[in-house]
């Protein structure tokens, strides 16, 4: 059944709507939650909702794939792994449980996919394997860019301190690399980072500061 809603033609298809959100689906513990919060929603997959795996499925498999592409830089590889990412969840629903945001539990499983990635990939990947700063895929817009059109001497400018950020992005330890991915690109705070590194806000916060102290220091002539 798992095969069929990650289906390529389906993820394609428009977006799924929000399933049945009756209140009396949740019961005992998990009654005081928002029957139409994902957690919910999740727990009706692990009582054997098809509709509602396929609706969370349809709501973050893009975001996902992006979050995986900035680690392994291959857009085919990506979306192979977005769909082992979900099949993750499908296989555990019955052993989820709604003690953290769905979204925390979802980017653990993709962040610990990654990791096992890069670990078993390490000689086959170069400096350029992470762009932190590439045009987002949906606006085409580039940070620190200017609206008005760049100079041939601006470009090159960019061109170079965007090769440095990936050359330096890549150096920094694997942690710290996950981390700025997430907080940079996914908008997650320090407390949602912490919950998918299982690490404490405090430590969190800490790992972000070396990060980003890390990549200013490497990039004082760019700055």
């Amino acid at each position: 059944m798992a095969t069929l809603v990650l289906d390529n033609s389906a993820l394609g298809a428009s977006a799924a709507s929000r399933p049945d959100v009756r209140p009396g689906l949740n019961t005992g513990a998990n009654a005081a939650l928002d029957p139409a919060s994902d957690a919910a929603i999740m727990l009706r997959v692990a009582a054997g909702d098809e509709a509602s795996f396929n609706y969370l499925v349809q709501r973050y498999h893009r975001a996902i794939i992006h979050f995986l592409f900035r680690m392994v830089r291959n857009e085919a590889v990506a979306e192979e792994m977005a769909q082992e990412v979900f099949l993750r969840v499908y296989r555990s629903r019955e052993s989820y449980r709604a003690e953290a945001k769905f979204t925390t539990w979802l980017y653990r499983i993709a962040t610990n996919l990654a990791v096992n990635h890069a670990r078993d990939t390490r000689h086959e990947r170069s400096a350029q394997t992470i762009y932190l700063d590439a045009p987002d895929e949906e606006t085409g817009s580039t940070p620190d860019v200017a609206d008005d059109e760049p100079s041939i001497e601006q470009k090159l400018l960019r061109d170079e301190r965007m090769a440095a950020i990936r050359t330096h992005v890549m150096a920094l330890p694997e942690r710290q690399r996950m981390a700025v991915l997430m907080h940079k690109y996914q908008g997650m705070d320090y407390r949602q980072i912490g919950d998918v590194l299982k690490l404490s806000e405090s430590a969190t916060k800490s790992l972000l500061f070396r990060a980003y102290q890390t990549l200013r220091d490497k990039l004082k002539e760019f700055v």
